[in-house]
């Protein structure tokens, strides 16, 4: 399954330039783990580095400028920093596999005279095979919605230059003559490239990319919202709301009856107070969960159950999703759980970015030391806000003293609830 190895955002809100992880042009740093937990006081940016996701997600769907506006970021003005003038940048390095060559994906966007943002620059490239120097092979390049696709591997060009010059590009593809190469121009500068040409089989990769990002799954879960009764009809997979829960269990009766009821009751074993979940049909064929809750004798219905059981029920139900998406987001899920579940509900996830099936990545924002406290200092990354007001990250494994203090036994969350994770 496809995994980003390593991230790095410009000039989005707080974030006025931070990495995480590995690049391309930073192979010494080490690769994002299967599961990553970005940790922080109130106010430091971990809900804009939770957004960056959302955003990119949002353009890819809807186009820049849409994506500006919804969600409540209030347009290009409000989201890009405080006082910069340049672009707002992504730059995300992923691999398709575990053997895969990683591919880097560049992303700009400005606005234009009247204010309205546009995709700016828009690259992907890759190493060639059995490439190990040099710089790496763009396969997109568009500058202004004009550029260059490649459709195969083409004729070898050097990239020698940091900065892309579309001009000399062009002049090298004349010399060439490839034929694997077509000059594209976009019809709206405000849709990316990847959206349009990742639509298209002669673009294969480009494909791969757009699916991966189309797959992301960000979880914007609302209990009142997982105690509605849609209409009948099942569902494959949870939506991001989580307001098709019932949905999602009637799919799962159906089309994986000899796991339905034994994936219910693994996930009551890790419900606090819970004995036994099952179902019940309505008139018009709708499924209702029941509850059976220890200690009474008939059961309570979803729509009566605690904001926190709905919650680690339908985590734990994305969870055992046969076709997991390749990325799953989670801003604070330790929110409304009773503090010594938050242990549990971590290695929960843990086991499923790191099982031998190949679940989702994690990636999770949290201010809850009971949650770190099952983590390892390499899957966790601080977020403070620094002298300039903006955010900066570091990794906890970064700190000598903290891994060797955790080496000993120390909980990580305990340490961060000491200020042993403070900057020094």
């Amino acid at each position: 399954m496809a995994k980003i190895e390593g991230i790095r955002v410009k000039n989005f809100r707080a974030l006025k330039d931070v990495t995480l992880g590995r690049l391309w042009n930073q192979q010494k740093s080490e690769p994002l783990t299967p599961m990553t937990v970005v940790i922080g006081k109130n106010g430091v940016g971990k809900s804009t580095l939770f957004d960056v996701f959302g955003f990119l997600a949002d353009a890819l769907k809807f186009g820049v400028e849409e994506a500006c506006d919804l969600r409540g970021r209030g347009g290009f003005k409000k989201i890009r920093s405080q006082g910069q003038t340049g672009a707002i940048e992504f730059e995300i390095y992923y691999k398709e596999n575990g053997n895969a060559r990683p591919i880097t994906y560049e992303l700009s966007i400005e606005a234009d005279d009247s204010g309205r943002p546009f995709v700016q620059k828009e690259r992907l490239r890759q190493r060639r095979e059995n490439q190990t120097r040099g710089w790496p092979f763009s396969f997109l390049v568009l500058n202004n919605g004009k550029g260059l696709v490649w459709k195969g591997e083409g004729k070898k060009i050097e990239e020698d230059k940091k900065e892309f010059d579309l001009d000399d590009f062009l002049k090298l593809l004349e010399e060439e003559e490839s034929k694997e190469t077509e000059s594209v121009e976009l019809t709206d500068k405000r849709r990316l490239g990847i959206a349009t040409l990742g639509s298209l089989k002669q673009h294969p990769r480009i494909s791969v990319f757009r699916q991966f990002i189309e797959g992301w799954y960000l979880s914007y879960f609302t209990p009142d919202a997982a105690r509605s009764l849609p209409l009948a009809g099942p569902q494959k997979h949870l939506n991001i709301h989580g307001d098709n829960l019932g949905n999602v269990v009637q799919f799962m009766e159906r089309e994986q009856q000899a796991r339905f009821q034994k994936v219910l009751d693994r996930i009551a074993k890790k419900i606090p107070g819970i004995n036994k979940i099952d179902t019940e049909k309505t008139g018009d064929d709708r499924l209702l969960l029941r509850f059976n809750d220890k200690g009474f004798q008939d059961p309570f219905y979803a729509q009566q159950m605690s904001d926190s059981t709905l919650k680690v029920f339908a985590y734990l139900l994305l969870l055992e999703d046969p076709v997991p998406p390749p990325f799953l987001c989670v801003e604070e899920p330790e929110n409304g759980l009773y503090h010594k579940l938050l242990e549990t509900l971590a290695m929960e996830f843990r086991e499923h970015a790191t099982g031998r099936k190949g679940g989702s990545q994690v990636f999770i924002t949290t201010h809850q030391p009971y949650f770190v406290d099952a983590l390892e200092p390499n899957e966790v990354w601080i977020l403070e806000k620094g002298a300039d007001g903006f955010s900066i990250i570091r990794r906890a494994s970064d700190d000598a003293l903290v891994k060797d203090m955790v080496a000993e036994g120390l909980p990580l969350g305990g340490l961060w609830y000491s200020d042993y994770l403070d900057a020094r």
